[in-house]
Order: structure tokens, then sequence, then C-alpha cells
């Protein structure tokens, strides 16, 4: 695939960056309303905090996930980095993959449900499953903001493969015609 060009790659880390960051501070103030719903005794309170966590589910979320999950599948596609290149691309690929679904799939319902159940008057069945999505997912971000800036583990095998230099002899021979400029 044909490498981006510096301005697009440049504004496309941008895009990368800012929503990445905008879903783990997202994630913070969800575990923030999480432990708020989870520790208070007041009944107002859980209900504001639930439905506070509804609308960041909702509207914020699912968005900044996409967005995230995108920018990083194009950057690692068409930069040297290649997606499955060097495994910290390759974890981080499957780690955003898997929150995506998790917050499709497991935190977007389990916040509806809360506030289903605090609208109706009652407690929420399990406040500590509220704050565990929170906890997961933020864990989660800050360990693939970290491999992001180290790049540990070095190449795949695909990368390795795709590293070798031909040596032999027909090889050696084509580069030595070729003209030099």
């Amino acid at each position: 695939m044909k490498p981006l060009k510096r301005p697009a790659r440049r504004a496309l880390l941008v895009v990368h960056v800012a929503a990445s960051a905008g879903w783990l501070g997202l994630t913070l103030g969800l575990l923030a309303l999480a432990l708020t719903a989870a520790t208070t005794e007041s009944a107002a309170m859980i209900e504001a905090a639930c439905r506070s966590m509804k609308v960041f589910t909702d509207w914020l979320v699912i968005p900044l996930a996409l967005l995230t999950l995108l920018s990083g599948l194009v950057l690692s596609l068409r930069t040297k980095w290649g997606l499955a290149q060097h495994r910290w691309v390759y974890t981080k690929f499957w780690l955003t993959l898997i929150t995506v679904a998790a917050s499709i799939f497991a935190l977007r319902p389990g916040v509806n449900a809360a506030v289903d159940t605090v609208a109706s008057g009652a407690a929420p069945a399990d406040p500590l499953g509220l704050v565990m999505g929170p906890v997961v997912s933020f864990t989660t971000y800050v360990f693939m903001t970290v491999v992001s800036m180290l790049k540990p583990w070095g190449l795949t095998r695909r990368g390795r493969r795709l590293r070798v230099v031909p040596t032999s002899r027909k090889a050696l021979d084509e580069r030595s015609l070729r003209p030099t400029a």
C-alpha cells in the first residue's frame, strides 16, 4: 500500500492521538461517575451519575472508539510500521478492537440497564460492575499509551520476513546492474 505523504500522516496522527486521549479522558470521567454511583447513599446522586454515564456512552464512547480504531488502522497500514510487522502495533490493534467491542456490547448495555434500574427507583443491581468497565478500559488505554511510547518487542515473524535482504547471487547481480545516480 502506498505510504501517506508527510502532511497527511501528521494530520492523521493528530486525529489519532486526539481521539485516543479523548477516549482515555472520557473513561476517567466514566470511572469518576461510576465510583460516585457505587459509593454514595443518595438516590438522586446515583441516578444523576448513571444518567450522566448514559450520555457519555450513548454519544461519545462509540464515536471516539471507532475514530481511534479507524485512524490507528490507517496509520498502521499506510506508514512504515505496518499492521502486522511490529509486535507493539499488532498488540495495540487487537487491544483496541477488543475494547471497542467491549464498549459496544458490554459497557453501553450495562450503563443502560443501570439507568433503567435507577429510573424505576431501585438501587443499581451491581454497582461494582459499573466501576469495573471503566477500570479495565482505563488500564488498557494506559498500557497502550506506554506501548506507543516505548515501542517494545521488536518485529513479528512477518516483519522479519519482509525485512530480509536478498543475498542470492541473482539478486546481487541485479542490484549491481542498476544505474547509480
